[in-house]
This record gives structure tokens, sequence and C-alpha cells, in this order.
């Protein structure tokens, strides 16, 4: 095998992905795929920029006026949000800061690209769901079809638990506790696993859900699957929601003033949590929150709001990646496709 050119791309991705993301980390694949997508953009932005073919990128190519001006290109040409740019961003600051700590020869270059700070984005008022309108949109769901029967229970779950969308769709069965005491482990960011209690309304909807179907053994099915039995996506599920939203807003115009997403109901059980006067500790671990200062944002909501969704709970009873070496011969582009 002829000796890898450290200076080529391809070769410092490979083990960035492997050896340091996979292998020493150990993180999940949703960071693998987040940190791929960014670096793709990247290095496509950087042939076009410098006129250069994806094969003959350096690192040295990856310069900061070149991510600079990427970063600004995502915002500018692509339409992406501030926090989709910062997320970028920190994708790229990782493939770096790892390059600066295996090759102190490019530890200068590597430090101009780590002084790239995050762009500050104007803070955004906490959408959430008062809860007349999380029970208007509970009762959308056509519980006659067997689609309308996982949406409820799909909603139910995303209120009662808080949960990111992405952990309610990998969610297995064997990962449910129906009987008492009921509840869930949730696999969230970071790889980390957090348990949190079921309420009994949730546990019927789950319960008749699983029961419509025969669970292979072992209990690893997903619990939310579309119409051919195959687990269901995020864009699939935010098609829905909208439909959903849309007839809801005839009984609750004030909907239509919200953007209402699968994480609206996490910012709604936060705020709803909190206003019953749950402590902010409890509250944090219940979300899966690695900063106390994220579950904060949600306090600050003025005390009438807080009286008003505090009553309103109260009358509604809330109490693995493959092993792929990048070579010299293939393309990068595609390799990355492939990860």
């Amino acid at each position: 095998m002829p000796e890898t050119n450290p200076h080529r791309l391809g070769s410092v991705l490979s083990r960035f992905f492997y050896d340091f993301l996979v292998q020493q980390k150990g993180v999940s694949r949703h960071t693998i795929l987040s940190y791929r997508d960014a670096l793709r953009l990247l290095i496509r932005f950087a042939a076009n920029f410098l006129h250069k073919p994806v094969a003959d990128l350096a690192i040295e190519d990856l310069h900061s006026d070149m991510i600079l001006a990427f970063l600004n290109h995502l915002e500018a040409e692509r339409g992406a949000a501030i926090v989709t740019r910062n997320c970028r961003r920190a994708a790229i600051r990782s493939f770096f800061q790892y390059l600066s700590e295996v090759d102190l020869t490019k530890l200068e270059h590597c430090t101009r690209v780590l002084q790239i700070p995050p762009k500050r984005a104007p803070e955004r008022p906490v959408d959430y769901l008062e809860a007349e309108e999380v029970t208007a949109l509970l009762k959308q769901p056509d519980i006659r079809s067997p689609l309308g029967r996982r949406d409820r229970a799909l909603l139910a779950f995303l209120y009662n638990t808080g949960a990111r969308i992405q952990e309610a769709l990998d969610l297995r069965i064997g990962s449910l506790q129906l009987d008492k005491p009921a509840l869930v482990k949730l696999h969230g960011k970071g790889n980390k696993t957090r348990i949190c209690p079921l309420w009994p309304e949730t546990v019927d909807l789950l319960r008749a859900l699983i029961a419509e179907r025969q669970p292979t053994p072992g209990n690893e099915d997903r619990v939310f699957l579309n119409r051919r039995g195959e687990p269901i996506t995020a864009a699939g599920t935010r098609y829905r929601l909208r439909r959903y939203v849309a007839k809801a807003a005839v009984q609750y115009p004030r909907l239509t003033t919200k953007d209402v997403t699968p994480h609206t109901f996490r910012h709604t059980a936060a705020v709803h949590l909190l206003a019953a006067g749950v402590d902010v500790n409890i509250v944090r671990g219940w979300l899966g929150h690695v900063s106390l200062d994220t579950t904060h944002h949600y306090a600050q909501i003025d005390l009438a709001t807080k009286r008003r969704a505090l009553e309103a709970a109260a009358a509604n009873g809330v109490a693995g990646i493959g092993r792929v070496r990048w070579k010299p011969t293939d393309d990068l582009l595609s390799w990355l496709d492939n990860l």
C-alpha cells in the first residue's frame, strides 16, 4: 500500500472520522452525519472558491478567509439560519481542533481557523403551546385509521417526554416499560441515556399502537412506523403535523401565529413543567439538557403566562457506522456521501 500523503485532505478526513470520532470519541451516527454534511459543503465550496478539483485540495487550502467566506455563503446564498451557520462552524472547528493536536506543523494554520467566532443570533421568544392547543392538536389525528392512531401516540409521546424528534423516531419497543412504573429510556445527544416517566394516557396509546402488530423477538423494532412498516422520518412527521395544525387553527386561530414543529412539543413540555412548579434541575434531567442555562431559558416567562399554563396543565391532568477507509484513488465527495 502506498504511503499516505499527510497533506492530502482525504487521508486526514479519513483519520478524523474513523480513528478520532468513531474509535476514540465514540460519537453517535447523527453526529457523524452532521459533521460529514458540513465538511462536504465546505469542500465543494472550496473547490469552486479556489477553482481547483476536489482531488487536488490540500489542508492549506482550507484557510480561515476561505472558511469565513463559506460561512457567509451559507447565509447569503443558501438561506441558512444563523443557528445552522454556527452548527456548520462547530463541525469545521472540531476537525481543525483534531488536526492541531495530531500535526503540530499545522498548528498556526489551525489556530487561525479556530479563532473564527460564532455569530450571535437575535433572541427569539420561545414558541410553545397552551394546554388547550395541545389538546386540540392531539384530537386531530383520525384514530379510526392506523396512521391516525400512530400520530396521536407520537404527539402525546413528544409532549409527555419532551423528547427531540429523532429520539422519538429512533425509539425501540424494548426501551419502553409500559407496566407500572411506566417509563421510557431515551438515547439522546452524545449517546447519553435518560429515563422519563410516562403518563397513563400515553401508556394506553403506546400499548394499543404496539398491539396492532407482531414485534420481532428482542423488541428491537421501532415504535413509530409508516404504512410499509418502515421507520417514519422527521420530514414526514413535520408534514403531517402541519396538516393537524391547520385543522386545529380553525378553533384556535393563535396557532397560525406560531411556528409549530415537533420541537415545539419539547418547548411546551419544559414550559408547562416549570410553570407547574417542577424543580428546574428535574426539568433539566427530564429534557436531557447538558447546561442548566438551557433550561433557564424556558423560565423567562411572565408570571401571568405561568399562571395560565399552570391552571391549564392542572385541568388536563399534567402531572453504527461502517469502516470504509479513504484511499488516494477515491473521489473524496463520493467517499463522504457513502459514510
